[in-house]
């Protein structure tokens, strides 16, 4: 990947989360503290995930279940709005994807980017086979290419596609349509606008 894009996607990311932590910080604390006074357990949700060339770090974001629900690091497995686990508060946040902007401070320490593949546990990454590997050569972000052409609305591997697919056309261009339209998506709903790789790109070879 050319060093330029890197060096201006890393300046663009750490300006961005300096100023959305200086922006939203009120705001932040405001959702932190619903979280903690209506249900037990802390106001952060903090998990190891595995990062750039399968680093892993410490991904914070708002709790959003209960806290003693058990995470299944099944990356089949989907855990949706309407899951016993999650709370009145936390599905307000999951809706507008606010449980994530504690991830800021993840990308203003250089452990994610505002655009890039999602995070994964480590349990996953353990499973990965060549293809899916190639999704670690981005660090990962908070947005990216799987999550405007439907998120959780894909299948599992139509999502690495859409991420190595990223990783291997990524510019600052593309970062930042990405971005435009995850506001747009979360305004209509991620799976109300699911795109299968396959019928957008059928001559990309896996």
């Amino acid at each position: 990947m050319n060093s330029g894009y890197e060096i201006s996607k890393r300046g663009l990311d750490f300006m961005a989360a300096a100023v959305g932590l200086a922006v939203l910080s009120p705001f932040m604390l405001i959702f932190y503290l619903l979280v903690r006074c209506t249900s037990r357990g802390d106001g952060f949700f903090v998990q190891g995930r595995a990062g750039r060339d399968g680093r892993i770090f410490r991904m914070v974001k708002f709790r959003t279940m209960r806290a003693d629900h058990k995470h299944d690091p099944n990356p089949t497995i989907v855990i949706t709005d309407s899951h016993e686990d999650v709370t009145p508060v936390g599905h307000f946040l999951r809706k507008f994807k606010l449980d994530e902007l504690p991830q800021l401070f993840n990308v203003l320490a250089g452990h994610m980017s505002l655009v890039g593949p999602r995070p994964t546990v480590p349990e996953q990454v353990a499973q990965y086979g060549e293809f899916e590997r190639r999704r670690l050569l981005a660090r990962p972000g908070i947005t990216g290419l799987a999550q405007i052409n439907g998120g959780t609305g894909l299948t599992w591997p139509e999502r690495i596609e859409w991420d190595v697919y990223y990783v291997e056309h990524r510019t600052l261009i593309m970062d930042l349509k990405i971005l435009l339209l995850t506001a747009s998506a979360l305004v209509v709903g991620t799976e109300k606008n699911v795109r299968r790789f396959r019928d957008v790109h059928p001559e990309e070879k896996v």
